[in-house]
């Protein structure tokens, strides 16, 4: 919605220039917020100490949390998703951080909706959207949280805002306001032979301003495979990636432009012979804001392009030989843009806002495998092209309506319309034989709408609460190509129809002078959901699962989120999600009926506790979690819980440089992420030192 991208950024953090892009628009004229300093800030009409309580997000109808700047700072050495996965509620596929996992498994999803490789929750950044076109997942180190200024995360359906992508929520990521001349460097070294450096650089003249960042690892990793099940061709899972990025930004008064480029290499030995992937992405965009006495437009234009290529095995009896099975390349390329206009406020019964947008994206993309089977066979394929286009063009309106005593009432509407054209699946068998097969072209109209209100009780207290509608397209990832996880191979379908999401959420909050605490209960039912289930006997070389939709599924629970400063430099933030979900109809799959979906586990919890003294130092312990989940449509394979323990320290030397030390997985807690044919492992304890220069600190 656009308080996301409206209320949000005017409840958190001083606005130095024109507010970043937001891919559905947003309202410039909103007033700007106070800076954070050291004075005591205001929070919801109580002053407090230090800097404003960070989470949750208050005066909103929708759950919205924020994880500031200064945690950010805290936790510069921290890739997205870890950042991201402090918030119960949100959740990656695999357990493990984007460190190890292959980059197809990084899947984002918010509140159990929808657990796979394929992203439930659009990720934003800068009002852009992140997830990669053709496969939906998130290449999570592309986004460096040196660059990034907060995360906004609203887990529930944001469809009615944002368009398909949304069906679970969003994660808005901001990029830091370039305000002057300043140079961040970081330097670090850890377990694993890991090596990591980063640096961003920012130049202002004027109206003009300018911003470079680079982040670059380099790891040997760990064996991800659990040691009793190891064999000769098992062994650590090295990885690097290479992220860099240029923003160049015009203020005019009125005006604002910015362009912006990116790019991102990463590769990764999934720690079994012939099981690696490797990643190349550009991404480009443009946006131009405008603000005039009829009110504000905001004009975006973005591509990229983006190419995947893996390997996967054929693994032998007791892990002691392996042989390669496939080696897969995917090129895929989009383009997109949109525009909103927000009008000045207006009086009707209340203080509105409205705001109406149009956008549309188009995304290409084919798979290309060469297979090669255990023996020779001129019946069996040898080759296989499958892939296809899908456009979108969506249009919504919104309206925020403030009513006198603080009541806040906001309702938006969203037509989209989906095409999938061009699919096609071309084979060569081992005689060389070519066969072509061409898909029906498909076109569908998607209605999304939400209506949310806030109603403040007295001076701390309030209740909240929203309806809501969204829906998801299956990408072509889904539709083309098949992928393979250990020994597990999933096949793709091409006859996938859009899942549909109808849910509510509601519940109190309380915002006290040094605290705030928010119940939301949730409730969401699942038309058509996709999801990754088993087939019956399949031969060597064969699909183990297949990609299908099932009948339907409830997702329900609640989220618990608090934030309390016992004191100026000391901040405690915790949260719980439970989950109950359960698929209540599989046609011709009606053993599912009644199990919990893959991948969701009941109950989630995290708690940090920060101190921060710049005179002494940054101390920050993270517990989390994760309650046990099943890792199969058939609840046969079950992944137990975990109780994880992180810790950091900072020290600084002099104004311009401090050192710190890291510590993943404090008490080396061994977890399983994965028992696809085989058990894998998420991270053992891990130790970094580094050294971070700031030419310009923020005290």
């Amino acid at each position: 919605m656009v308080l996301v991208g409206v209320i949000c950024l005017a409840s958190t953090t001083a606005r130095a220039q024109p507010p970043p892009a937001q891919w559905r628009g947003s309202d410039p004229t909103e007033p700007a917020p106070p800076p954070v300093t050291d004075e005591p800030p205001e929070v919801g009409g109580t002053v407090v100490s230090g800097e404003p309580l960070p989470r949750p997000i208050y005066d909103l109808p929708e759950s919205i949390t924020v994880v500031p700047r200064a945690e950010l700072a805290r936790n510069v050495r921290r890739a997205a998703d870890d950042l991201i996965r402090t918030i119960p509620a949100a959740a990656t596929f695999r357990r493990s951080s984007s460190l190890v996992a292959d980059p197809t498994s990084q899947g984002f999803n918010l509140r159990g909706v929808g657990p796979s490789g394929v992203s439930r929750a659009l990720v934003l950044r800068d009002g852009v959207p992140v997830n990669d076109p053709f496969g939906g997942w998130v290449y999570w180190r592309a986004l460096p949280a040196l660059d990034l200024e907060r995360i906004e995360v609203q887990p529930s359906s944001a469809s009615p805002r944002y368009g398909g992508l949304a069906l679970g929520g969003v994660a808005e990521l901001a990029s830091r306001p370039i305000e002057r001349r300043r140079l961040e460097a970081m330097l670090s070294t850890g377990s694993f032979d890991t090596r990591r450096a980063a640096f961003r650089a920012t130049e202002r003249q004027g109206d003009v301003g300018l911003a470079l960042d680079v982040d670059a690892l380099d790891s040997d990793g760990y064996a991800p495979v659990a040691p009793e099940q190891r064999g000769p061709i098992d062994g650590a899972a090295a990885s690097r990636h290479l992220s860099a990025g240029a923003r160049g930004a015009f203020d005019g008064g009125d005006a604002h432009l910015e362009l912006w480029a990116r790019g991102f290499f990463e590769a990764l030995d999934g720690g079994t012979r012939h099981t690696d992937a490797q990643v190349a992405t550009g991404a480009y965009g443009a946006r131009f804001d405008l603000v005039t006495p009829s009110g504000s437009w905001a004009f975006t234009v973005f591509g990229g392009h983006q190419q995947l290529e893996q390997a996967r095995p054929r693994i032998d009896d007791g892990r002691a030989g392996a042989s390669l099975a496939a080696e897969q390349r995917v090129p895929s390329n989009n383009q997109g843009a949109s525009a909103t206009w927000s009008s000045p406020v207006f009086f009707a019964a209340g203080e509105h806002v409205l705001t109406l947008g149009v956008d549309g994206m188009r995304v290409e993309g084919a798979a290309t495998e060469t297979l090669f089977p255990a023996a020779a066979d001129p019946t069996l394929v040898a080759a296989r092209t499958a892939g296809g286009e899908q456009r979108f063009v969506g249009v919504f309106a919104e309206d925020r309506l403030a009513l006198p005593g603080g009541t806040v009432l906001t309702a938006a509407v969203r037509l989209d319309d989906w095409s999938d054209v061009h699919g096609h699946l071309d084979t060569v068998d081992g005689a060389g034989t070519r066969t072509h097969t061409r898909f029906a072209a498909r076109h569908q109209q998607q209605v999304s709408s939400r209506v949310g209100l806030r109603v403040p009780l007295d001076e701390v207290m309030a209740l909240r609460g929203s309806f809501y509608r969204g829906f998801r397209a299956p990408t072509l990832n889904e539709l083309y190509r098949p992928f393979q996880v250990g020994t597990v191979l999933t096949a793709a379908n091409p006859r996938l129809r859009p899942e549909t999401l109808w849910g509510v959420e509601a519940g109190p909050e309380v915002v006290a002078s040094d605290a705030i605490v928010r119940v939301t209960g949730f409730w969401n039912e699942l038309d058509d959901p996709i999801q990754n289930v088993t087939l019956a006997a399949p031969g060597l070389d064969e699909p183990t699962r297949q990609r299908q939709n099932l009948g339907h599924a409830q997702v329900r629970g609640a989220d618990v989120e608090l934030a309390f400063r016992p004191a100026r430099r000391w901040l405690a933030t915790g949260g719980y999600t439970f989950i109950d979900s359960e698929v209540t109809a599989a046609p011709g799959r009606e053993a599912l009926v009644g199990l919990r979906l893959a991948s969701v586990p009941r109950q989630r919890a995290a708690a940090t506790l920060s101190f921060d003294d710049p005179a002494i130092a940054t101390i920050t312990a993270q517990w989390r979690w994760l309650g046990d989940q099943y890792d199969d449509d058939l609840n046969l394979v079950r992944l137990d819980g975990v109780h994880l323990l992180d810790a950091s320290v900072s020290r600084r030397l002099t104004r311009q440089l401090s050192a710190f030390v890291a510590v993943e997985n404090l008490l080396d807690a061994r977890y399983e992420v994965g028992q696809a044919g085989v058990t894998t492992l998420g991270t053992p304890r891990m130790v970094e030192i580094g050294l971070r220069l700031d030419t310009s600190p923020d005290f």
